[in-house]
């Protein structure tokens, strides 16, 4: 099995891999549908539209502020081939030199175990639980 993640882009990530990837993710109002605002941020963070069987991972407390809901989806795809939204950054600090930079500046596919050393602790449940769901299902071959 093969999990898809992405790098965050800008200056306090450059040089962090172990422990600093992610699903590709964002915050979404109270009232939006939260599938529909990943499919929304998946876009914005990689360029890709995606649709298919998607299979919930449920949620998890990152941090004491920002909780994450995630869905898995079997969906082959070249990484070198996303493009991201950018944001804008005063950089270096105190400079007042306002910098552009993407918000993604990478993507990858890795093995279960490699995405567990590269995943942000606080996303790491998620991988448990789609080893779990897909060994249910009796499927542990699919990009995901």
């Amino acid at each position: 099995m093969e999990v898809f993640l992405v790098h965050p882009g800008g200056p306090f990530w450059t040089k962090k891999d172990a422990g600093a990837w992610s699903l590709p993710k964002g915050e979404y109002l109270e009232e939006e549908d939260p599938l529909a605002a990943a499919k929304r941020e998946l876009k914005e963070e990689t360029s890709l539209s995606v649709d298919g069987e998607f299979l919930p991972l449920g949620e998890v407390q990152q941090s004491r502020s920002k909780r994450v809901t995630a869905w898995a989806l079997e969906y082959d795809f070249d990484p070198s081939q996303i493009k991201s939204n950018s944001f804008t950054l005063e950089w270096p600090p105190k400079s007042g030199r306002m910098q552009e930079f993407p918000e993604v500046d990478s993507g990858a596919w890795f093995s279960l175990s490699a995405a567990n050393d590269k995943l942000t602790s606080g996303q790491r449940p998620f991988l448990t639980r789609l080893s779990e769901k897909l060994a249910a299902l009796g499927d542990s071959s699919a990009k995901t």
